[in-house]
């Protein structure tokens, strides 16, 4: 017996089926032959981007929130740190290091 292997299909593809789709010029069976799918999943796709598309815009805008630890002088002093931690804590196990 053979097995098929699935196909993939990329995010931009399903974008681009899908918003073909939402357009409605042409049927799902259309677009489905039009890119060699089946129309069930067209309309899976159509439907997960409706469902989803409130997201694209809850973003605010302004400036993104920058990561502290991200400050290369704030890692070299935590690294400063952490080896004088380091060190003491092994001069507390074996006090003749």
């Amino acid at each position: 017996m053979s097995e098929k292997q699935r196909k993939s299909f990329t995010a931009q593809f399903k974008a681009k089926v899908a918003l073909e789709a939402i357009r409605g010029e042409k049927t799902l069976n259309e677009i489905g032959r039009e890119f060699g799918i089946h129309p069930n999943l067209v309309g899976q796709w159509k439907r997960e981007v409706q469902e989803h598309a409130d997201g694209l815009f809850e973003a605010k805008r302004g400036p993104k929130p920058v990561d502290p630890l991200a400050d290369p002088e704030k890692l070299y002093a935590e690294i400063g740190r952490l080896k004088v931690e380091l060190s003491w804590l092994k001069k507390k196990v074996d006090p003749y290091l």
